[in-house]
C-alpha cells in the first residue's frame, strides 16, 4: 500500500502496520520536535521520516520489533531522499545506543488482546497489547527515561482501551510534568496523545 503525508511517499508492504488514525494525530505533534529524536516501534517510518523532513538538523533514530518494519522504514527513507534519519531492530531500547534524546516518541501496540486474537506474522507486534493492552506499555514506561535529556520531551500515543490515567498517574509518579495534547473520539475508542516532560 501507498500513502502520502507530508510531501512524503511511503510504501507500507502487507507485513508492517499502516498508519492510521493514531499514527496521523501523533504525526501531528511530534513533527516539529528538534534535536535527536528516537522514534520506538518506528512502523513504516511515518514519525520518523516526517519529523527527519521537517527539522534537517535533527538525527532521528526509528527503532522496531519487526525487521520487515524497519527495512521499509530505510527504504522510504532513501525512497524520499532522507538522509537525517536511521532505523534499527529492537526490542524497546535492547539495541538503542547508550546516550541521550531530546524527544522520545512513542506508537505503542495498545489494543487488548486474548488468546486466539493475534495476528499471524511480525504485523502481531503492532497490535498485541497483551490481556489489558498494557504489556509493552508497562514495560516501556520504566525505562525511558534512561535515555531522556534532562530537558527532553515524550509524546505518546494512549487509548482509552488501555487506561490512559493508568499512564498519566504512573508518569506523574515518575515526578513528570503530564498533559494532554490532543484527543480525538473514534467509533469504539478515545485516543489521545500524551506529553510528559521533567519538571
Amino acid at each position: 500500500m501507498r500513502i502520502e503525508v507530508d510531501g512524503l511517499v511511503l510504501e507500507v508492504p502487507p507485513q508492517v502496520y499502516v498508519p492510521a488514525e493514531d499514527s496521523f494525530l501523533l504525526v501531528k505533534h511530534s513533527a516539529g520536535l528538534r534535536g535527536q529524536v528516537l522514534d520506538i516501534g518506528c512502523g513504516c517510518g511515518i514519525q520518523a521520516l516526517v519529523n527527519a523532513k521537517r527539522n534537517p538538523g535533527n538525527g532521528v533514530l526509528g527503532v522496531d520489533l519487526n525487521r520487515r518494519a524497519v527495512e521499509c522504514s530505510r527504504y522510504n527513507a532513501a525512497k524520499n531522499g532522507i538522509k537525517n534519519a536511521s532505523f534499527a531492530v529492537s526490542d524497546l531500547f535492547e539495541n538503542v545506543p547508550e546516550k541521550k534524546f531530546d524527544a522520545v516518541i512513542f506508537n505503542p501496540p495498545y489494543l487488548p488482546t486474548a488468546k486466539g486474537e493475534h495476528v499471524r506474522g511480525p504485523l502481531d507486534s503492532a497490535f498485541d497489547g497483551g490481556e489489558d493492552g498494557r504489556r509493552v506499555i508497562d514495560r516501556f514506561l520504566p525505562e525511558f527515561e534512561k535515555h531522556l535529556a534532562c530537558d527532553g520531551r515524550l509524546l505518546m500515543l494512549q487509548s482509552s482501551l488501555n487506561d490512559i490515567g493508568k499512564t498519566v498517574s504512573g508518569l506523574e509518579k515518575r515526578g513528570l510534568s503530564v498533559s494532554i495534547m490532543e484527543e480525538q473520539k473514534l467509533f469504539f475508542e478515545k485516543i489521545c496523545v500524551v506529553e510528559a516532560r521533567r519538571k
